[in-house]
């Protein structure tokens, strides 16, 4: 398996011209993606072998799309995101429904995501962005990385008291967006 930081500098690198590293990169993705199908068209009844046109379309988007690939950001949500909306098309253009699984495989459609995680990074990622630097800081420092309001001041150069409001600010306007874009 490939790691985000390598397929991430290949990714760049290939946005930088290198037509080597971005030919590696979808060498590399290829195998990830085939991987990702399989089990996917596997747990919804579906065939193994409809796993290569979707790894085709997937890179031909990854290819084409690369210029809108933010290098600050992930690369392999940015990648399963691409895929995951490939798959959706692909199974609703086929029509497979729930009602042709055999019995046996129903549990494993219920299945969670195991990209899930990753994918809520991503959104994690998108809705921190919305917010004033200093209070994005606050949250990330105190929140996310797990420091102490006083170790966040220190880092950030703000006083705790700011750090404070901050966290408390931005996840009120975190919830507010999150309850805005669920109604949406």
């Amino acid at each position: 398996m490939t790691k985000e930081s390598d397929l991430k500098a290949l990714m760049t690198a290939g946005l930088e011209g290198d037509s080597n590293a971005h030919r590696s990169l979808l060498t590399a993705l290829s195998g990830h993606l085939r991987s990702y199908y399989k089990s996917r068209l596997l747990r919804s009844g579906r065939t193994a072998e409809e796993a290569e046109d979707l790894v085709q379309e997937a890179l031909i988007v990854i290819h084409t799309q690369r210029h809108t690939y933010d290098p600050e950001q992930p690369l392999t949500p940015w990648v399963y995101a691409i895929a995951r909306y490939k798959l959706i098309d692909h199974l609703r253009r086929t029509r497979t429904t729930t009602a042709n699984v055999p019995l046996e495989n129903a549990d494993n459609i219920l299945a969670s995501d195991d990209n899930a995680a990753a994918e809520s990074q991503f959104d994690l990622s998108k809705l921190l962005e919305r917010l004033p630097e200093r209070m994005r800081l606050s949250l990330q420092y105190v929140k996310l990385e797990g420091l102490s309001v006083a170790e966040a001041a220190d880092r950030s150069g703000m006083s705790q008291s700011a750090v404070k409001v901050n966290v408390h600010r931005g996840l009120k306007i975190l919830t507010a967006l999150i309850t805005r874009e669920t109604k949406a």
